[in-house]
C-alpha cells in the first residue's frame, strides 16, 4: 500500500541530502550545455567533488533544437574524437562532416556524465559568485523561478575550488562578477568583449582556444568563453562545445592537484 506523506518524504528528504553534499566543491558548473555536460563527465570520472546549476527544466542547453528545430546536430572530425570516447556513434555525411540525433546527444550526455557521478540540480540559477581574497570562491544560488518572477527572496550559498561559467551567450557567471565587482579579466580588454557575428571555422577554434581562466577561480567554456574573450559563434556544430568541455575539465584537474 503506497503512503502519500512517504512519498514526499523520500523526495524531500533525497533532495535536501543531495543539496547538502553540493555546498562544499571542487567545481561547481553553472549551465548545462554541451561544454558544461562534457567538463562535468570528466571531472567526475577524475574523481572531483562536482555538481552543475541550471535554471531550467531541461539539461542540455542548445543542442536539443538542433539547426533551427530540425533535430540533428553536426560534429567535425576533431570533435567525434570525443564522442568515440563517450560511446556515441556519428553518422558520416561528407569528409570531416558527422551527424547524429540532438534528443539522443543531449539525454545521452547527461546520463553519462550522471553515471560518472555528476550531480545536476535543474530549476536553479547562480545570482551572484561568492569572493574570498579577490578570487571566485563559490556560488549564490536561488530556485529559476524567483528569478524569473522577480520575487525578493534570499537566495542561499555554497563554496567552490573553482567555478565554471558554461552559460552560453549570455555568460551569466562572468558578467555578474564584472557588474558586481567591476574587476579586471584576462581578456584583451580587460572586460567582456563580446561575442562576433558567425564564422564556423574560426568559431569552432575560438570555441576551445578561449576555455580558460578569466578570473583567478573562474573558467569559461563553449559559447561564454567566445563570449568573454570575442570569439566567433557558429551555429549548430558542436564538435568545439565538445572539446571546449574537455579542454576546461583537464586544465581544473591538473588545478586540484
Amino acid at each position: 500500500m503506497l503512503n502519500e506523506v512517504t512519498i514526499s518524504r523520500g523526495i524531500i528528504d533525497s533532495y535536501m541530502n543531495k543539496l547538502s553534499k553540493a555546498l562544499e566543491l571542487d567545481v561547481a558548473i553553472v549551465g548545462g550545455g554541451p561544454s558544461g555536460l562534457v567538463a562535468g563527465y570528466y571531472l567526475a570520472a577524475a574523481g572531483k567533488k562536482v555538481a552543475l546549476f541550471d535554471r531550467r527544466l531541461s539539461i542540455g542547453g542548445g543542442i536539443w533544437g538542433g539547426g533551427m528545430m530540425f533535430n540533428e546536430v553536426v560534429v567535425q572530425e576533431e570533435g567525434k574524437a570525443v564522442l568515440d570516447e563517450l560511446g556515441f556513434p556519428a553518422r558520416q555525411f561528407e569528409p570531416n562532416y558527422y551527424v547524429l540525433d540532438s534528443v539522443y546527444l543531449a539525454s545521452g550526455l547527461v546520463f553519462k556524465a550522471m553515471s560518472a557521478g555528476l550531480t545536476i540540480f535543474n530549476l536553479v540559477t547562480m545570482e551572484d559568485v561568492v569572493i574570498k581574497q579577490n578570487r571566485v570562491a563559490g556560488l549564490v544560488i536561488n530556485w529559476g523561478a524567483v528569478e524569473t518572477l522577480k520575487w525578493h527572496v534570499d537566495p542561499l550559498t555554497l563554496h567552490s575550488r573553482y567555478v565554471l561559467d558554461a552559460t552560453g551567450h549570455p555568460a551569466n557567471v562572468t558578467s555578474v562578477l564584472v557588474n558586481k565587482m567591476g574587476v579586471r579579466l584576462n581578456t584583451s580588454t580587460g572586460g567582456i568583449v563580446g561575442e562576433k557575428s558567425m564564422e564556423a571555422e574560426t568559431g569552432e577554434i575560438d570555441t576551445v582556444a578561449n576555455s580558460k581562466e578569466v578570473y583567478p577561480g573562474l573558467y569559461v567554456s563553449g559559447m561564454a568563453a567566445n563570449a568573454v574573450f570575442g570569439g566567433y559563434r557558429m551555429g549548430p556544430v558542436f564538435g568545439g562545445m565538445l572539446l571546449s568541455g574537455k579542454k576546461v575539465a583537464q586544465q581544473l584537474i591538473d588545478r586540484l592537484k
